[in-house]
């Protein structure tokens, strides 16, 4: 996924930086170039970390460093809900069952995010959609995450 995001940032004519940055910061998006924290060590993280400022590449306007304020606030939502449907989607939820993949740990390494991201992820799905959501012939249950078939009483008619 990381290097999917990679590709991304190079189409868009984004640089990616790797810098020492300071106050626990782990990415910054600015005037078409993304600084990773290059204190990051995982694949996983800096997929989530790319994934996140290429939001604010698609979903931010102006200076939002300040999140004492409302506006910068919800922008900074809007580049975490573009990187979780990026990186999580539904879809893919359904592919990782498929693919009989059995527990969290397993999911997160599946979707190449880290288990942190994953939890956020289903976090804002589960605020946006409830507790359960309905895609295809599953339903995807946002706590306890399980996917579901879809009973479809059409098998059975004549």
């Amino acid at each position: 996924m990381y290097e999917t995001l990679l590709e991304e940032a190079a189409k868009e004519q984004i640089e990616i930086a790797y810098l020492p940055l300071k106050d626990r910061l782990k990415g910054l998006y600015g005037d078409n170039v993304i600084a990773i924290n290059s204190n990051i060590n995982t694949t996983a993280e800096k997929a989530c970390i790319l994934a996140e400022e290429l939001g604010h590449y698609h979903t931010t306007v102006g200076d939002i460093l300040d999140q004492t304020k409302l506006n910068n606030k919800k922008q900074e939502k809007r580049a975490h809900v573009w990187a979780y449907k990026r990186l999580v989607p539904l879809d893919k939820l359904i592919s990782a069952y498929e693919a009989r993949v059995m527990n969290r740990f397993e999911l997160a390494e599946y979707l190449g995010v880290t288990e942190d991201f994953l939890n956020k992820a289903i976090d804002y799905y589960k605020e946006k959609y409830g507790l359960y959501y309905r895609i295809r012939d599953y339903f995807i249950c946002f706590e306890p995450l399980m996917i579901i078939e879809a009973f479809n009483d059409k098998k059975f008619l004549p």
